[in-house]
C-alpha cells in the first residue's frame, strides 16, 4: 500500500471541478487531462481492455487468476470534484499523529476545529490530510480512485490472492448528476459493482435519496431607475418572496437520517430575471412527489399574489433510491460486510443522504452499493481524510475480490 498516499496527493493536483452550466461531457477540460493520466497509468499496470472514450469514461479489467468460474465484479469512482468550493491549486497538508485541538489550515486564520467537527475527537493518533483552507481537498472522489488503483496494483503484485475478473471504471461529472449518463454497462462487464465514494470508515450504503432539481425563474421588468416608478419590476424581490415561502424546517441544516429536504443551492440574481436552483431529496418516492407538489403550489400562489412579474418552475428528476435494485441481491451486501469484518472494520450500514453513480447504475442493471473512502466534510474547505481510512478502504477492496472468488470456489 506504499503508493496510496503518493497517488492521492498527485491526483488532487488535477483541477477537475464539474461545471453544471456546461452540458458537454465531460463538463470541464481538467477531467479530460485526469482521465488521460488514469488511462496511461492503467496501461502501465498491465491491465487488460484499458479504454477511454470521447466522453472520458475510463475502463479496464484485471483478469481472473483462478481456474473456476467467478462472477466478474466492479469497482467505480468518479474523477470530478464538486463545484461548491474551488478545486484549483489544491495544496494538501499532512497532519501526522493528530493529538487534538484546532488544525491550522495554510498560512491564514482558517482552522479545522473539533468544536465545529466533533468527529475529530475520535481521530487522535491518526494521520490526516487536510486542505490549506482555500480549496476543497478532492477526496470526493479522488480518494476512491486512488484506493481502487492501489488495491488493483496490490492484487497484481500478490498473485497468490485468488480473484475473478475485476472491472474498473472511472466516471466524469458525478457531482452534477451525470456520471452514469453515458456509462456502458455491457462494455464494463461486471455482474455487480461497488462505488468507492463514501465517507468515514465502515460506511456501507445501499439506500439513497430520490433526487430532483427544481429551477425557479422569477421574471421582472428592467427600467432605468431614474424613470422606474410604476414600471420597474425587480425580479430579485420576487425571488426573495419565494425563498421566504419555503418551509425552513425542511432544509438540510434541520434534517438528518431518513428525513428529506428542500435545498437552495444557488441563485443568479438580476433585475429582469432571477434564477433559483433547488435540490429536492427524499428517501420515499411519495415524499419526493409531495415536495414537488409543494413547490408547484408555492409558485401558483405567488403568481396569484403578484400584481406584476411572474414565476415559472421546471423540475427535472436526477436519480432514484437504489434500495429496490440492490435488496434482491443480498449476497452483494454480505460479501462487503464479511470483507470489512475480515479487515477489522465494523460495517456501518446507513442511508446515503445524497446520490452516487451507483444509484443510477443500479437501475441500469448493475447493482452497485457504496463503500467508504475514509473522508469527511466533502465539498468544502474543511474537507479532510485519514491515511488509515484510505488504507482500510483499499484493503476492503482487495478482500472483496478475494472473498468473491472463495465464495464461488467449487
Amino acid at each position: 500500500m506504499e503508493n496510496l498516499v503518493e497517488r492521492f496527493l498527485r491526483y488532487v493536483t488535477f483541477e477537475t471541478q464539474s461545471k453544471p452550466k456546461n452540458h458537454h461531457c465531460p463538463s470541464s477540460t481538467g477531467q479530460k487531462v485526469f482521465a488521460q493520466a488514469l488511462y496511461q497509468e492503467l496501461q502501465d499496470l498491465g491491465l487488460a481492455e484499458v479504454s477511454i472514450d470521447d466522453r472520458c469514461y475510463v475502463m479496464a479489467k484485471l483478469k481472473s487468476n483462478v481456474a473456476f468460474p467467478v462472477p466478474a465484479i466492479g469497482f467505480i469512482s468518479h474523477m470530478d470534484t464538486a463545484p461548491d468550493a474551488s478545486g484549483k491549486n489544491v495544496k494538501p497538508q499532512i497532519v501526522e499523529n493528530y493529538q487534538g485541538g484546532d488544525i491550522a489550515l495554510g498560512k491564514g486564520d482558517e482552522v479545522l476545529s473539533p468544536i465545529q467537527y466533533p468527529e475529530l475527537h475520535t481521530l487522535h493518533g491518526y494521520n490526516l490530510i487536510t486542505t490549506d483552507g482555500t480549496t476543497l481537498l478532492g477526496g470526493d472522489d479522488k480518494a476512491g480512485v486512488a484506493e481502487i488503483m492501489t488495491a488493483i496494483e496490490y492484487l497484481i503484485k500478490h498473485p497468490e490472492i485468488p480473484h475473478g475478473d475485476i472491472c474498473i471504471g472511472f466516471t466524469p461529472d458525478e457531482e452534477i448528476g451525470r456520471g452514469a449518463n453515458h456509462f456502458d454497462v455491457e462494455k464494463f462487464g461486471a455482474q455487480w459493482a461497488y462505488t468507492i465514494d463514501g465517507g468515514p470508515v465502515g460506511e456501507l450504503e445501499f439506500e439513497n435519496f430520490n433526487g430532483s432539481t427544481a429551477e425557479v425563474i422569477c421574471h421582472g421588468v428592467s427600467v432605468h431607475p431614474g424613470t422606474a416608478k410604476g414600471k420597474l419590476v425587480n425580479s430579485m424581490h420576487i425571488a426573495a418572496q419565494f425563498i421566504q415561502s419555503m418551509p425552513a424546517e425542511q432544509t438540510p441544516e434541520h434534517t438528518e437520517g431518513y428525513e428529506g429536504f428542500i435545498h437552495l443551492t444557488s441563485a443568479k440574481m438580476g433585475v429582469a430575471r432571477s434564477e433559483l436552483t433547488y435540490f429536492l431529496r427524499d428517501f420515499e418516492a411519495q415524499g419526493l412527489e409531495e415536495k414537488k407538489a409543494l413547490m408547484n403550489a408555492k409558485v401558483e400562489q405567488l403568481n396569484r399574489e403578484l400584481r406584476k412579474g411572474s414565476v415559472s418552475l421546471n423540475i427535472t428528476d436526477s436519480y432514484s433510491n437504489m434500495r429496490d435494485m440492490v435488496e434482491p441481491h443480498p449476497h452483494i451486501i454480505e460479501i462487503a460486510k464479511e470483507s470489512m469484518m475480515a479487515c477489522h472494520v465494523e460495517p456501518l450500514i446507513k442511508p446515503i443522504r445524497g446520490g452516487t453513480d451507483g444509484a443510477r447504475l443500479s437501475f441500469m442493471g448493475l447493482p452497485c452499493p457504496n463503500i467508504f473512502t475514509g473522508g469527511y466534510n466533502f465539498h468544502g474547505i474543511h474537507e479532510f481524510i485519514t491515511i488509515e481510512g484510505m488504507e482500510q478502504a483499499a484493503n476492503v477492496i482487495v478482500k472483496i475480490a478475494e472473498r468473491t472468488a472463495s465464495r464461488y470456489k467449487a
